[in-house]
């Protein structure tokens, strides 16, 4: 066998294995700043999460990154109701 045919199969494979590389650190975010958001409060809002499965609430007071929380296994619905203490659309 030649040692040019084995000179380019070697270049050859570490080119595919830096290219393998090079899309696996792009794909798992790597070297990428994670974002520092600040929590806000939110408690004047009247937001809830919503199990559709079954029914239970979990009232937002606090946001920061927004993370759907799960439960019976499904993703919960982010419902916003009318405040408790608006007039419910009546004008004077």
């Amino acid at each position: 066998m030649s040692p040019w045919v084995v000179l380019v199969a070697v270049l050859m494979a570490v080119l595919i294995a830096w290219l393998g590389l090079t899309a696996l650190r792009a794909a798992s975010g790597v070297g990428l700043q994670p974002r520092s958001a600040e929590p806000e409060d939110v408690d004047e809002l009247d937001v809830f999460f919503v199990c559709r499965e079954c029914g239970t609430e979990f009232r937002v007071t606090r946001i920061g990154e927004l993370q759907i929380p799960r439960h019976c296994g499904e993703p919960m619905e982010v419902v916003r109701r009318p405040q408790s203490g608006d007039a419910g659309g009546a004008t004077s």
